[in-house]
């Protein structure tokens, strides 16, 4: 009775794990091995072309710079919302009057939808009416095509983001924060330690599991990000923002004839990725709780 009881209770988190999580992995998985077009996507009889799209994929000419800017996006994003977040962090956690208001307010960014955020800093970082040139140009800096220029482009998005995941970071490690207990800084005071070094020798070694899991989650959060690059930018000009979560969009569905094949192996390339981030996150963890 027992055991018929506890199936009961899995069931419905099995359920919905088999058709929101594992079938559609199966079926982006399929995608990738089979030559799907638009009549085949219908009539579901694609042929079999085993890793050929994949091979297709690591020759094209977009894969390098893809790559490139996947990497560099996904660090950067990572290292300012991790450093801002923690700054902000320890700032608040000093409980002074107005904290819990102003703390509110830093969680607009990431209460707000992605679509308003993004349409947000496209106006703000237009050449010709954006707040932003305007602002340079009032301190005698001329104008920045931040969106149109390759040189640019990439780093717009950058910011974008880096706005919107201050706040996740702000909160997450806030509540790390909460969690020691204030003698220890008491007795390291005692100790004779400053501020610099109660926070390198308590708060920062003690932040460290909040740290991994914040930063594998928004490792996995930025290396999908599409949302902010493609109403921002599209990729482009000439790819120079293209990740491969907008490349993977575009090939399956930004094209009069998609070639959704190429679009899934791209889509894949990043689970995998996510994938072994994630192994080395646990491989971390464990080996931390045996030490």
């Amino acid at each position: 009775m027992k055991q018929r009881t506890a199936w009961a209770f899995l069931a419905p988190v099995t359920v919905y794990l088999a058709l929101f999580y594992a079938y559609p992995l199966y079926r982006n998985l399929d995608l990738s091995l089979r030559d799907y077009t638009v009549r085949s996507f219908v009539q579901g009889d694609a042929p079999f072309t085993g890793l050929a799209n994949y091979r297709k994929v690591l020759a094209d000419p977009t894969f390098a710079p893809a790559l490139l800017h996947t990497a560099v996006f996904t660090a950067v994003c990572l290292v300012f919302q991790y450093a801002i977040g923690l700054a902000l962090a320890v700032f608040f956690d000093q409980n002074f009057r107005l904290s819990a208001t102003l703390r509110a307010l830093f969680l607009v960014p990431w209460l707000l939808p992605l679509i308003v955020s993004a349409s947000t800093w496209s106006w703000m970082l237009n050449s010709e009416s954006g707040i932003v040139n305007a602002a340079l140009h009032a301190v005698g800096v001329g104008q920045v095509n931040w969106l149109t220029s390759p040189s640019w482009s990439l780093t717009s998005v950058i910011i974008a983001n880096i706005w919107i995941g201050v706040p996740f970071n702000l909160v997450v490690l806030h509540s790390g924060l909460q969690s020691i207990p204030p003698s220890l800084y008491e007795a390291a005071a005692i100790d004779g330690a400053n501020a610099w070094q109660r926070f390198w020798r308590v708060t920062f070694p003690l932040l460290r599991p909040v740290s991994a899991i914040t930063l594998l989650l928004g490792l996995i959060y930025t290396l999908k990000v599409f949302d902010i690059i493609w109403i921002m930018t599209k990729g482009g000009p000439a790819d120079s923002s293209t990740t491969f979560a907008t490349w993977s969009y575009q090939l399956g569905f930004g094209n009069l004839l998609p070639a959704f094949g190429p679009g899934a192996a791209v889509g894949n390339l990043l689970v995998i990725a996510a994938l072994v981030f994630g192994l080395v996150y646990v491989r971390a963890q464990r080996k931390q709780a045996l030490s």
